[in-house]
C-alpha cells in the first residue's frame, strides 16, 4: 500500500514540486491550500504523514499542528513542518507543539523523500 501524504501548502509551485517528487517515489499524494481544509483532510482521510507549511491562509500551520496534537485520534499522525523562514524560533515552536520533523525551503528532493520514509517506516 502506498504511503498517503497530505501536503498543506498554499504555493502551487511547491505543491506541484512536492507532489511530483513524492508520487515518483511511490506515495499517494493529496493537497490542501489552507489550514482549515488541511485539518478537514487530516480528520477525514487520516493520511500517513502530513507536510505542513507554517504560513497558511485561514489557519496557520502551528494552529493546525496544535489542533492535531490535542486530538486523541489524530495525534500520532507524523507531521513535517515546512517553512521558508528557517528561523530558530519557528523550529523551537514546532518542536514544542510536537512536530516530528522540520524542513526549510528550499529543500532537497532526497531530504523530503528520506524524511517521509523515515517517519512512515517506508
Amino acid at each position: 500500500m502506498p504511503t498517503r501524504v497530505l501536503i498543506a501548502e498554499d504555493e502551487p509551485n511547491i505543491v506541484e514540486s512536492l507532489s511530483f517528487i513524492l508520487s515518483r517515489s511511490g506515495c499517494d499524494v493529496a493537497s490542501a491550500p489552507d489550514g482549515e481544509s488541511a485539518l478537514n483532510s487530516i480528520r477525514g482521510d487520516r493520511p500517513d504523514v502530513v507536510i505542513l507549511d507554517v504560513m497558511l491562509p485561514k489557519m496557520n500551520g502551528f494552529e493546525v499542528l496544535k489542533t492535531v496534537r490535542s486530538d486523541a485520534e489524530l495525534k500520532t499522525i507524523p507531521i513535517i513542518i515546512l517553512t521558508a523562514k528557517g528561523q530558530s524560533q519557528d523550529r523551537r515552536m514546532a518542536e514544542e507543539i510536537g512536530a516530528d520533523a522540520f524542513v526549510t525551503k528550499p529543500f532537497s528532493n532526497q531530504h523530503i523523500i528520506d524524511t517521509v520514509k523515515g517517519l512512515t517506516g517506508g
